[in-house]
């Protein structure tokens, strides 16, 4: 007997092809691995076959890999939805779809890297855990700062309203809008431009999340976010990345430190 797909999250964006799956039995956890060096995912990728028998995509191959963020990161339920709707392995190489589904980095091109599903579902479960978003239950205007490959901007479609996805690497600008438009991924608007300056035209947004870190946050971001808005993004404190949660509250923002993380340098300009 065939299962029934779940219910598509609130607000999906994605045409009624995409296979949805009920997902596992929720469990708790707190311990997040640090995201890998770009050296280390491009040794990840020269391997041939994918551990334990995970190689094509399909509706339990991803369920498997929810339960385990929903385990050791505490993934939220509307994160592993997005993540049960959206095909990781759409967004990399042909070559190194059998590891799309593991929870690794993986090269994307110019030194750049998709990010660790783990580490994408602890940043998105982050900011839905914000005062308005848990009020209104959606990410509402989102800003992204580094678009890739395009993959956390299609499972930012299903948890916002509006997203602006910035890219400041032309062809990975390029490459994430045909990865997105093949999918057919509304509500997204891919910006090619310089990420330290966010994207001014849009501002506020109540949701901003960054894939790259730098010494301290450009202010540019913290004067974009709207009052009762949170912040995402990596940082350097204390020798080492850290994820930086940041809560606007009229003109103050609230800053909170949560665990080390390793995301490529924020850069300024295009290329």
């Amino acid at each position: 007997m065939s299962r029934k797909p779940a219910p598509p999250p609130s607000g999906a964006r994605f045409p009624a092809v995409l296979e949805r799956v009920a997902p596992p039995a929720p469990a708790k956890g707190a311990v997040l691995r640090p995201q890998k060096p770009v050296h280390q995912a491009a040794d990840d990728a020269r391997r041939r076959h994918a551990p334990s028998g995970i190689g094509l995509d399909s509706q339990a191959v991803r369920a498997a890999l929810v339960a385990r963020l929903r385990r050791e990161v505490g993934a939220s339920e509307a994160v592993c939805r997005a993540l049960l709707a959206v095909p990781r392995h759409h967004f990399v190489d042909s070559a190194l779809a059998p590891q799309a589904y593991e929870d690794t980095s993986l090269p994307i091109g110019l030194q750049q890297t998709i990010s660790k599903p783990s580490v994408v579902a602890r940043m998105l479960s982050l900011l839905l855990d914000g005062a308005q978003a848990r009020r209104t239950g959606s990410l509402g205007r989102v800003l992204e700062i580094g678009t890739g490959c395009g993959y956390q901007a299609a499972l930012l479609a299903l948890l916002g309203a509006q997203v602006v996805s910035v890219e400041r690497l032309k062809p990975l600008h390029d490459k994430a809008r045909a990865a997105l438009d093949a999918l057919q991924v509304r509500g997204v608007r891919l910006v090619w431009g310089d990420g330290r300056a966010g994207h001014a035209p849009n501002a506020p947004y109540d949701s901003i999340v960054a894939a790259a870190g730098g010494d301290e946050l450009p202010p540019a971001w913290l004067d974009q976010l709207a009052d009762g808005g949170r912040l995402v993004a990596p940082v350097r404190g204390a020798g080492q990345q850290v994820l930086l949660v940041v809560d606007r509250r009229g003109d103050q923002w609230v800053r909170d430190v949560h665990e080390a993380v390793h995301f490529v340098p924020l850069k300024s300009g295009v290329e």
